[in-house]
């Protein structure tokens, strides 16, 4: 398992998958191990992934210090790693919560980036993000689903403030545009690769200062592509098309049919996609 160190010495772990040019994947959660990436959708058999364990996830060491939980204080942990890769410039995937990881990587470091791929992705750090009413609003496209009554109840009783695990594991087919048996095994194995208390820290105050972040990524240094689901409430299709409306020269995809997980909803669209983008003016 190779590993390299952060700026504060805390040691971190990538995992290594595929073959070909290098594309640095960052996941979500917030604050959850790579493992939950896999292959991405067999865009492995395109490229190689180097998957990073965040900080106090999964073979990565738990810092010193975990106010470097927070969001803006990893930035530092992905440049370091793009020079332990040798890499003058980096093609970044994130996923999820890692979207403002990455767009503050983007902002912190512009001549680093070569391309930007966001699926899914949140930004908070340019002063978006999904609401209540958008989940809602995504939830209600599953009306005719088998299990969307049950799901519905426990979805509200989580806005609600529940924190209960039974609730949590009921809502969890909105996140994925087939609840099928690939699904609930991805679903099942959440809790043990996040880091909770990390995660409740990544989006802490002073996280974001998204007016200034705003202004770092208006001139054009690399190339950016939005991802979306179809039936993602976080964000909706419409919340990531104005995302893309502040990064210059943006494009937006909307996978048809995908959730939040959208490699695993349609592994072939994905991974064309994905492709088509990271292989445009090479």
């Amino acid at each position: 398992m190779p590993t390299f160190t952060a700026p504060d010495g805390t040691t971190l772990a990538y995992h290594v998958v595929g073959e070909g040019e290098p594309l640095v994947c960052l996941p979500g959660g917030p604050m959850r191990a790579s493992a939950y990436l896999g292959d991405l959708g067999a865009l492995a058999r395109h490229r190689r992934l180097y998957l990073l364990d965040p900080r106090g996830t999964g073979d990565s060491a738990v810092p010193a210090d975990p106010a470097t939980y927070r969001c803006d204080r990893q930035v530092g942990d992905v440049e370091a790693l793009r020079a332990h890769l040798g890499l003058d410039r980096v093609d970044l995937l994130a996923h999820s919560a890692a979207g403002d990881l990455a767009l503050l990587h983007a902002a912190a470091h512009p001549h680093r980036v070569r391309t930007l791929t966001l699926v899914t992705a949140r930004a908070r750090a340019l002063g978006v993000d999904f609401t209540l009413e958008h989940r809602r609003e995504a939830a209600a496209l599953r009306g005719a689903e088998p299990w969307f009554e049950e799901a519905y109840e426990a979805f509200e009783r989580i806005w609600a403030g529940s924190v209960a695990d039974a609730d949590w594991d009921a809502a969890a087919p909105f996140f994925y545009g087939r609840w099928d048996a690939t699904a609930r095994a991805h679903a099942a194995a959440e809790v043990g690769q996040t880091n909770e208390e990390a995660a409740d820290l990544y989006a802490s105050a002073g996280a974001f200062q998204p007016v200034a972040a705003r202004a770092a990524v208006a001139p054009p240094t690399g190339r950016v592509l939005l991802l979306a689901g179809e039936l993602d409430g976080g964000p909706l299709p419409r919340v990531a098309a104005g995302v893309a409306e502040l990064i210059p020269g943006a494009r937006l995809v909307v996978q048809p049919g995908a959730g939040h997980f959208p490699w695993l909803d349609d592994p072939r669209f994905f991974t064309e996609t994905v492709v088509a983008f990271l292989d445009q003016e090479r």
